[in-house]
């Protein structure tokens, strides 16, 4: 069961994963200890499944995020995880989702430039034998940057 206390060590551990159990029992107002076993709880249940670093895609080179909507042509399950074993190879890739209604997935992807977003597309994405569409939005702007899960108790 998680209470309040835990509900709040989650939101300050997506804030800041690499916020110290000293400054987390400061904000929980618990000893560092406390919170230290809290967290360490808590990684134990998998409800925490893991730690990473934000990156800025400006000071890597990428300027354009798209999502891009792909309709299979065939849905059989060997057609589905060869398209599955692509995305996976493609670091460009960042993000996907199987889908209802028209498309069938969901890319969320980064690159470099226009060029790179077409040569994503037209070069690797639908020459594979099971797409028969591809449908790209490039983001323009993101008022509300990527943020935690909503934790309640």
């Amino acid at each position: 069961m998680m209470d309040a206390s835990d509900a709040r060590l989650l939101i300050e551990l997506q804030r800041r994963a690499d916020i110290t159990a000293q400054d987390l029992g400061a904000i929980l107002n618990l000893s560092p200890s406390q919170a230290a076993r809290r967290r360490a709880r808590l990684e134990a249940q998998g409800v925490i499944a893991g730690y990473g670093a934000r990156l800025d895609p400006t000071r890597l080179g990428l300027s354009v995020q798209a999502f891009v909507q792909v309709q299979m042509s065939a849905h059989s399950a060997d057609n589905a995880a060869s398209f599955v074993r692509l995305v996976a190879s493609l670091p460009q890739i960042v993000g996907c989702w199987t889908l209802t209604g028209e498309a069938d997935y969901l890319l969320r992807v980064w690159v470099s430039d226009l060029p790179a977003l077409n040569d994503l597309i037209h070069h690797r994405l639908l020459p594979h034998p099971a797409v028969a569409r591809v449908q790209s939005q490039i983001v323009m702007d993101q008022p509300k940057p990527d943020s935690g899960l909503p934790v309640w108790v």
